[in-house]
């Protein structure tokens, strides 16, 4: 396979209701580690094939240090990081990736993948990928299609056409099939007989293509898109790992999937059969299944202890949790929530997501350990006019330049060494030493160690949100413009 033009197009958006409480808005299942001790976006990066040019990643603005670090953490070589100016689906998030593809490469492939999916056999993986680079080589818009294992309502579904002309220079089981339709989420009764009947795929959402051709047929069936996309694209704007395409012109698109914009209305269309244990682990069931299970066919992350238990999953974050006589339950245990469901119901765990975003409570959202570009804090107590939080600062970090006009903070040094800036005052505090920055003071604080630099922050004051922060600089581009 020629894989000197292909470029993983990896999609970093989704924020996962139905892993609520794991998964939250500001740090969704596909930084989490789920299956393993890496995230399902560090797990998309290394199952790629080996041969390829530097992958690009689609992301949003709030995510997109955490994109940036934890492609750092796998020591990857370069990459793009485009940050969508807002969620427009998936039609014209891949536009600005194949636009900017065509900049230096006419001939640039692009290997579209979300990065929240599971692929246990890689190696079937990189087998269909090779077949579907050959068609895509020769114009095809080729999409992956899942071989089903049981009847599914919660997948769309891709009807296989007719076989087309197999390359006898490759040696693979998958084949290429012309697409016949695209169907939506059926019922129970339907998706029995789409299993029965073999002629029927799971939609993956996956993708490869040449650029070129997208672009050509988003032109013809969405040209509306395609404008506010190339306009966009035509102002992008550098910024330390990113590049932004213009905010203005990108919100003037329309919200659409490539399926519904070009797949289901080009002639052009062929699935590759995927049978290589895939899932997009789209709730706790499906979490359950793709787990390794013990004995009673429970998987048990953390601090627990199972009696009797039988076919549950239970994951413990923060203290021991303790089962008795219980079966098909999933019990997950954070810091600052406890969700207790059967197992067959969890596909409406995002109603409970609903009712938090209804009560505007943060847990929807945040975690209580909130990651930020410069390390991460822990809001470990809070009560009325005060804020207790420990704070670690990465090694070489710095917060911004700021102040508060309704709180003030003590800081007290854990470990490590702090650079403090007080006003027009620096100095440098180590290991139980402290010092109180009052309301309206500008501050800063640094880590200039090889170390992490670990503290304890306690404010007090009449209003302790977060956007009580007047930013003046910021190495991290988070001042207002």
């Amino acid at each position: 396979m020629n894989v000197r033009n292909l470029i993983p197009v990896i999609m970093c958006g989704g924020s996962g209701t139905r892993l609520w409480p794991l998964s939250r808005a500001q740090f969704p299942k596909q930084f989490l580690p789920l299956v393993n001790d890496t995230s399902m976006l560090q797990d998309t990066l290394a199952r790629l094939p080996k041969q390829h040019q530097a992958p690009v990643f689609i992301c949003n603005e709030d995510h997109r240090f955490l994109v940036a670090e934890q492609i750092k953490q796998t020591n990857s070589p370069q990459t793009t990081i485009l940050l969508e100016p807002k969620g427009r689906n998936t039609a014209p998030a891949v536009a600005l990736a194949a636009l900017n593809a065509l900049i230096d490469n006419d001939d640039a492939l692009l290997l579209v993948l979300a990065a929240d999916h599971v692929i246990k056999d890689v190696e079937k993986f990189h087998q269909a990928v090779d077949v579907a680079t050959t068609a895509a080589a020769e114009g095809k818009l080729v999409t992956f299609g899942i071989v089903p294992t049981h009847a599914e309502t919660g997948y769309g579904y891709i009807q296989k056409g007719c076989q087309t002309e197999k390359n006898n220079d490759i040696q693979q089981e998958n084949d290429v099939y012309q697409v016949a339709k695209f169907v939506e989420k059926p019922d129970v009764k339907t998706a029995q007989a789409y299993l029965d009947s073999g002629e029927y795929l799971w939609n993956s959402g996956m993708f490869l293509f040449k650029a070129s051709r997208y672009i050509e047929e988003l032109e013809k069936f969405r040209p509306d898109i395609l404008s506010a996309c190339r306009t966009s694209m035509l102002k992008i704007d550098k910024d330390l790992d990113f590049t932004r395409p213009d905010r203005e012109s990108f919100l003037q698109c329309a919200e659409e999937s490539i399926d519904y914009a070009v797949m289901e209305k080009t002639e052009d269309a062929v699935v590759v059969p995927l049978d290589a244990g895939w899932s997009d682990v789209g709730s706790y069931s499906a979490l359950w299944e793709v787990s390794q299970q013990d004995e009673q066919h429970n998987v048990l992350k953390g601090d627990v202890i199972a009696h009797n238990t039988s076919n549950s999953y239970i994951h413990s974050q923060n203290k021991l949790v303790a089962t008795l006589g219980v079966d098909n339950l999933v019990v997950i245990d954070t810091p600052d929530a406890v969700l207790i469901a059967d197992k067959n119901k969890v596909q409406n765990v995002k109603e409970i997501v609903n009712d938090l975003k209804a009560q505007q409570r943060s847990e929807s959202t945040v975690h209580r350990e909130v990651y930020r570009p410069w390390g991460k804090y822990d809001s470990v107590d809070t009560g009325e006019r005060f804020q207790v939080k420990r704070i670690t600062v990465n090694p070489g970090a710095k917060l911004s330049v700021q102040m508060h006009h309704h709180r003030a903070e003590h800081w007290i040094i854990v470990s490590g060494t702090a650079k403090i800036t007080l006003d027009e005052k620096t100095f440098l505090l180590s290991e139980n030493q402290s010092t109180y920055i009052p309301i309206g003071v500008v501050h800063a604080l640094e880590n200039p160690g090889r170390l992490p630099l670990e503290m304890i922050e306690v404010q007090s004051g009449s209003y302790l949100g977060e956007d009580d922060i007047v930013r003046f600089e910021d190495r991290y581009g988070r001042v207002e413009k």
